[in-house]
């Protein structure tokens, strides 16, 4: 049965890898091919060999395999036919569905999926056909933007007409950063938008208005249950209770309201783990209810109609289904589920079922269900641990709780939980440094500490003050958060150790097969002592993934990697043994900036620590913005920039004690053989506030990167009076090659033709957010690059893009591209 499963797994995971679904013609080709392995099947009954059943189970994995990618490509046709049509971005339309998810509150924010019944175009003549029309759409609602009000009551279930404007489902897309589109298609949510609630220019009678108060279905009776779960808790809590969010998070699966300040504690320790919807959650829950099943059900006569192991099977069975739905239905929690489900048939049906025959039904039905479940980390992580649990512990080591003393048992059980925990430390290192580029040193320690607290005490309160009545509610959850805060209070002070959290590259695919053999070797069901030093072997094969990675530009050559970072600017230059930071991406939320959610994961994932130097165009936002992320998460070798001496960036250097310069035209330095050379603004700029009074732009830092045969230009937000400078003073030398980085991301008030000419690019690279509200690059910047035949590469349509230049040669990625012909697109 494992090689059937596996079969259809296999044919299921095989459309991931492609870059694109088949055409037509091809399910007539596969339809014709399964029906003649299926009349093989059928005629070969009338045949006796030897090697008949292997002929057969061949054959059956066979027609599996071409089963599974046919249900996996029909699931993914019936997703994308549900994507939002181009002609409607950025056009007026009255949407009328009910809100079928949990909706998350900001503090100025409100966002919700809304399930689509009708869409009205702003031009009444125009029909829209809700079968090419998102299902889903995923809307946010900003209070006060433009005189929009305040956020209404939103709850699960109510029916509302609301005016919105759409946007396509479009992320930004970095080497190891977050895919935001791939994540939107895996939630069925076919477009972003947001409510235009006072608008000016739409009808009068566009206005947002709630239709039915609760519309009955099995997703909203599920989703407004677990908002009165949410809201309980949050009334029950603890006034100003600060980890208030935690505890919504173990009981319901909701980790919206927990603060980025605690998620980097926890993910330093390495208990990110505990903060969700585990599978221990589930297991606990199940078994309490089977055990009160079994209590009950023992009772006078009730076992001769059905026997008791059946029903408390069944009974644990559907409490954690229950459980499963009311926590998000996440994918921890999925594969605990169908496991306890697994086993409540094998005893409805009288049948021994094997452990990893568990494992692998609970496999097959959450990719059956959701082929795009391998995409997220949930699931390798999941399903990886309980994996290397059940090959690496199948039994007791022949040990019996019968004639030993109670504290030899307490022994044992010590001995075998540290090994458990071991074995997952061990298992799941290549996949945590697959995903997250990262893994805690400090893990063990914390977990031991936090397991215990968090499993039997905080989250069983947790759970009991969400569904008791006031005011035993209000102590079950008085004693939930005041253990949290004391797992809390142990955790902050290891996440601020230095070396508490290895940052790493992330594995190539060699490395992480020789790492993957070496682990199982290591954790080998067995004694210990007798084979600790060929386990030890085993995991000295993990040593290649604490390697550094190895550079590959060469003495002379250089490397830029152009970040996808929306509306600002981070650019990565690379030589032989240097690299330099042009700006850090904007800042996007109070919260958060583009260098913590962008520049940051892509340098770790990249396994860079230090940079050379920090170089900042100008004290804009968009430009600035993720400038302290960054000074937090790597070290710099000095800071170069345009900055008036009262910036928070300039503060920042003196306290951390970076050597900090003006950027100055005549500038220039050479790293292993490549020149940089600085332009603009004029020699006399220093940090004083005196040469700051006027506008930014014209203060850019414009920075020339060159080898002999290719330059690089990396201009800022320079405009037309800095360019004209530059272009009097710019005499090209020989058959120079130049690509531009177009000035202010394509703004009318830049790249000039006097400055075009002067410099000639062969490539343009505009960085701009997608459909961003400065309409940026402008169309008469556009012509004027079209003009002189120059091609632009915006990198919301190429991603970020990694430029080589190697001797008189030149390559380009382009992300987007690199990730369409990859498997996990």
């Amino acid at each position: 049965m494992r090689f059937l499963l596996t079969a259809f797994i296999a044919g299921e995971s095989l459309l991931l890898f492609l870059p694109q679904l088949p055409k037509s013609d091809v399910w007539m080709k596969l339809s014709l091919l399964m029906g003649s392995l299926l009349l093989t099947i059928y005629l070969l009954k009338f045949f006796k060999t030897p090697a008949l059943p292997k002929i057969k189970i061949s054959l059956w994995m066979m027609v599996l395999f071409l089963l599974g990618f046919s249900w996996s490509a029909y699931l993914t046709h019936t997703r994308l036919i549900n994507d939002l049509s181009p002609e409607l971005e950025g056009v007026p339309l009255l949407v009328t569905g009910v809100i079928d998810g949990l909706p998350h509150q900001g503090d100025q924010s409100l966002r919700f999926s809304l399930k689509v019944e009708e869409a009205i175009h702003e031009d009444e003549s125009i029909k829209i056909d809700l079968k090419e029309f998102p299902n889903r759409l995923s809307l946010g609602w900003y209070p006060g933007w433009r005189g929009e009000g305040v956020l209404p009551d939103i709850q699960p279930g109510q029916r509302w007409r609301l005016p919105v404007v759409l946007k396509r489902a479009h992320g930004l897309m970095n080497p190891h950063g977050f895919d935001f589109e791939r994540w939107m298609f895996q939630q069925n949510l076919g477009a972003t938008g947001s409510i235009k609630a006072n608008a000016k220019g739409l009808p009068r009678s566009w206005k947002p208005s709630l239709l039915d108060d609760f519309h009955l279905s099995f997703t909203t009776f599920v989703e407004l249950t677990r908002w009165h779960l949410r809201e309980r808790i949050k009334r029950s809590a603890p006034e100003e209770a600060p980890y208030v969010g935690v505890l919504i998070a173990l009981v319901m699966g909701e980790q919206n309201a927990i603060p980025q300040d605690d998620w980097r504690v926890f993910n330093a320790t390495g208990i990110g783990h505990l903060i969700s919807i585990s599978g221990l959650h589930v297991t606990m829950l199940a078994g309490m209810g089977a055990a009160l099943a079994n209590r009950l059900w023992r009772r006078r006569s009730l076992p001769m109609l059905c026997a008791t192991q059946k029903v408390s099977a069944l009974s644990g069975f559907l409490v954690a289904l229950i459980y499963t739905w009311l926590a998000g239905f996440q994918i921890p929690a999925q594969r605990t589920m169908y496991m306890v489900g697994v086993v409540a048939v094998a005893l409805w049906t009288g049948r021994i079922t094997r452990a990893f025959d568990i494992w692998w039904w609970a496999l097959f039905v959450v990719l059956f269900l959701d082929p795009w479940a391998a995409y997220t980390p949930g699931f390798w992580l999941s399903f990886g641990a309980v994996a290397a649990i059940l090959f690496a512990m199948p039994g007791q080591d022949g040990f019996s709780e019968y004639g030993y003393s109670r504290s030899q048992k307490w022994w044992q059980s010590f001995k075998e939980a540290t090994r458990v925990q071991a074995v997952v430390t061990i298992a799941l290192l290549p996949l945590t440094l697959y995903w997250f580029s990262q893994f805690s040193v400090v893990s063990p320690l914390a977990n031991a500490f936090a397991i215990p607290l968090v499993s039997f005490i905080v989250t069983p309160f947790a759970m009991l003050g969400a569904v008791l009545p006031s005011p035993i509610s209000d102590g079950c959850l008085w004693i939930a958060h005041s253990c949290m805060e004391l797992v809390a209070w142990f955790l902050k002070p290891m996440s601020s150790w230095f070396w508490s959290v290895a940052y790493l590259p992330q594995p190539n695919l060699i490395f992480f097969v020789i790492s993957t053999v070496g682990i199982i070797y290591a954790i080998r069901p067995g004694p210990l002592a007798q084979s600790y030093k060929s386990r030890l072997l085993g995991i000295c094969c993990c040593l290649p993934l604490l390697w550094p990675k190895i550079p590959d530009v060469a003495h002379g050559d250089f490397k830029i990697t152009v970040l996808d970072i929306g509306q600002g600017t981070a650019v990565l230059v690379e030589t032989h043994s240097k690299r330099l930071l042009y700006d850090t991406g904007p800042k996007t939320f109070p919260q958060s900036d583009a260098g913590e959610r962008n520049v940051l994961p892509f340098l770790r994932g990249e396994g860079i620590s230090f940079i050379d130097r920090l170089v900042i165009s100008h004290k804009d936002t968009d430009h600035v913005g993720g400038a302290l992320s960054l000074m937090k998460g790597v070290s710099f070798g000095d800071l170069l920039g345009t900055l008036p001496e009262w910036h928070f960036l300039v503060d920042k250097a003196k306290e951390s004690k970076l050597p900090a310069l003006p950027c100055q035209a005549g500038q220039s330095w050479r790293w292993d053989g490549v020149l940089f050379k600085v332009w603009h603004p004029g020699p006399e700029m220093t940090f004083a506030s005196v040469h700051h009074s006027g506008k930014p732009n014209a203060l850019s830092c414009v920075i020339e990167v060159t080898n002999g045969h290719y330059s690089f230009w990396l201009t800022g937000d320079v405009e037309r009076g800095g360019e004209a400078i530059i272009a009097n003073e710019y005499k090209p030398s020989g058959e120079l090659a130049s690509i531009l980085l177009i000035p202010h991301h394509g703004s009318a008030t830049s790249s000039s033709p006097i400055f075009l000419d002067a410099i000639k690019p062969q490539w343009a690279v505009a960085q701009a957010g997608y459909r961003n509200r400065y309409r940026h690059p402008n169309k008469k910047v556009v012509e004027r690059y079209v003009e002189r035949e120059i091609p632009i590469l915006e990198t919301v349509h190429t991603g970020a893009q990694i430029w080589e230049f190697k001797g008189g040669h030149w390559s380009r990625k382009d992300w987007r591209e690199v990730q369409r012909r990859s498997w996990h697109q």
